[in-house]
């Protein structure tokens, strides 16, 4: 007996292989392993049984988000220490360029070789580019070791989501929420008070303070490790994928130099010949990308049939753009709180605490509601209207806002982005066929990536562009006011070499050739000054900081309206009662003309 699914129009109804492999038999179209585990249930799993695996990937998944919020409070610290701010988004979005890429390859090597396998190849991967990351001299060799990082984040996340698709019922998959959300809370403040206590400190056991905000992942790697392979225990049914090695090195073509024009591009100009160079190799690329999708078909790295399923087309073009909005606004608000209002790392990190409350408040109750009523097309739409006003709202928080009234919105743009992220992955896991979870799982974590891939580069990009000209802009309106004057005057006074001597005489010569104070660029490579300067000479950096991030936010509320619009034509399906894992199991006895196995009780 083949448990019935509901699927959007069009939907494919079977996964087909090239071969069947020893041991594997064909129902219809369908190809399933047979059972192989002795003693193995058939069944749906244990709540025992779901619990003991959901030790072992809360601690990959620990491991990756402890990194993202540890690093986000800590990178101003590092990039001041390593002489590159505005070389920053190569840290972030080298990490998020491999991981986005190998994200839909550890879908296809964990259907063919076990997801417990490649789970643990993550976590040591992950581990190895942390260790690497704490040797970094300059923000480019830390980029190429975040690099190494992300081949093994893209496992972390997305094979964590694929076991639980795979061993939990949509419907009952909000029961198991609260434990990965006490992950995400656990790491969410103690990963701000962790590296916010690393980077602000001169040296720890002989070693620069921030270099251990990589080297704690690899005690935590170690342990994690121990703890999958001692409870990770799942039956593994091969499936046979050819793997689109061609397509993961032209998306490599696509993206990277489409990242580099956007961080280059200030210097570089967007019309000189080596951006039009990285223009059509990017454009090329692309074109052969497309090209090479369609010829694998569902073996593709990202199968553009999948992509005719409506319910996986729009969450995912609706990824890309929550992708760009979210990490666009995840990258500025901490610079907001460090540069411009003068929090410390740690400081930073818990003044984020609103956003996070704001993301469990929606994850928790998006999913208790949705295990109820069995819908969830209302969470999205409604998640992507509060992304919009969230941004739009950022867009008026100037230097001197009160921090509870940007604390307040965080609490909104955390509620949207709770109420995207367990839906989304909801609705693709639950359109797909039993045998595609492990690749639709990976293909929605990918369109996130991807848009955080491009946020990150352009709206870094368009801050650090900006920011010279809006300083030398305040310079101009500030310059004529007695208050500015007097901390002048009081600057040249200091010692010299002093911070305020420095800055003084740096306004004072650019006043009298009629040019910009060269500190208004050369706080894009060394931004720690300003903690230590006057704050009557500090005014001009604070003020034009806060109009580039204003910009950068009022851009993000426009591509976000998009999303919304995107948003509102994603369907509503019905929710399989059944686990992934159950069903495969089914199939497989149904092609083996047995009986089939009743469920386990509890």
């Amino acid at each position: 007996m083949t448990t019935p699914r509901h699927a959007d129009p069009g939907q494919p109804t079977s996964h087909s292989a090239d071969a069947d492999g020893p041991g594997r038999h064909v129902v219809g179209n369908t190809t399933a392993a047979a059972p192989t585990a002795a003693g193995s249930h058939d069944g749906p799993l244990t709540h025992r049984q779901i619990v003991t695996i959901l030790v072992g990937l809360m601690m990959g998944m620990f491991l990756a988000a402890l990194d993202q919020t540890i690093v986000a409070t800590s990178i101003r610290t590092i990039a001041d220490d390593l002489h590159g701010l505005d070389q920053q988004a190569w840290a972030t979005t080298a990490y998020l360029i491999t991981a986005t890429i190998v994200t839909p390859l550890y879908g296809k090597l964990g259907d063919i070789y076990g997801r417990k396998k490649l789970f643990i190849f993550a976590i040591s991967i992950f581990v190895v580019g942390s260790a690497l990351s704490s040797f970094a001299t300059s923000m480019y060799g830390l980029a190429a070791f975040r690099a190494v990082q992300g081949l093994g984040a893209g496992g972390l996340m997305s094979l964590a989501l694929a076991i639980i698709g795979d061993i939990v019922p949509p419907r009952e998959r909000a029961k198991y929420q609260g434990y990965f959300l006490a992950v995400f809370g656990t790491s969410s403040v103690a990963g701000p008070v962790i590296g916010g206590f690393f980077a602000g400190a001169s040296s720890i056991l002989g070693v620069t303070g921030w270099r251990w905000v990589f080297l704690v992942n690899v005690p935590i790697g170690i342990a994690a490790l121990v703890v999958v392979s001692r409870t990770l225990h799942l039956r593994h049914q091969r499936l046979d994928h050819r793997i689109d090695w061609a397509g993961a090195f032209l998306l490599s073509a696509a993206l990277v130099p489409l990242l580099i024009i956007l961080e280059q591009g200030r210097t570089w100009g967007w019309s000189s010949g080596r951006a039009w160079t990285a223009y059509v190799i990017s454009a090329v690329a692309a074109v052969a990308f497309i090209w090479q999708e369609m010829r694998m078909k569902d073996e593709a790295i990202l199968p553009l049939q999948m992509f005719r399923i409506k319910t996986v087309g729009v969450a995912s073009v609706a990824s890309v753009i929550i992708g760009v909005a979210m990490f666009g606004g995840l990258a500025s608000l901490p610079l907001y709180l460090q540069i411009v209002k003068g929090a410390s790392p740690t400081e930073a990190g818990l003044q984020l605490i609103p956003l996070v409350g704001g993301i469990m408040a929606g994850s928790i109750s998006s999913g208790q509601i949705i295990a109820r009523t069995g819908r969830y097309r209302v969470f999205p739409i409604l998640g992507s209207g509060l992304l919009v006003l969230g941004l739009f709202a950022f867009h008026f928080i100037q230097y001197d806002t009160p921090l509870w009234q940007t604390m307040i919105v965080m609490v909104f743009f955390g509620m949207g982005l709770g109420f995207n992220f367990q839906p989304l992955t909801l609705a693709v896991q639950n359109a797909v066929p039993p045998q595609q979870i492990g690749v639709a799982t990976s293909t929605a974590t990918t369109t996130r990536q991807l848009g955080g891939t491009i946020g990150t580069a352009i709206f870094l990009s368009i801050l650090f562009s900006t920011v010279p000209g809006r300083i030398a802009d305040s310079f101009k309106a500030l310059a004529p006011t007695a208050d500015f004057q007097t901390g002048v005057a009081a600057g040249l006074k200091a010692p010299a070499g002093s911070v305020d001597h420095q800055v003084a005489s740096a306004i004072q010569q650019a006043a009298s050739s009629g040019a910009t104070p060269a500190a208004s660029s050369g706080v894009l490579s060394d931004s720690s000054f300003l903690a230590h300067l006057d704050p009557r000479l500090a005014k001009p950096f604070l003020i034009g900081f806060s109009d580039s991030m204003d910009l950068v936010f009022l851009v993000g509320s426009i591509v976000m309206v998009f999303g919304f619009l995107v948003m509102l034509m994603l369907p509503q399906v019905e929710l399989r009662g059944g686990s992934a894992y159950s069903e495969r199991n089914q199939q497989a006895r149904a092609g083996a003309g047995e009986p089939e196995a009743p469920a386990p009780v509890g």
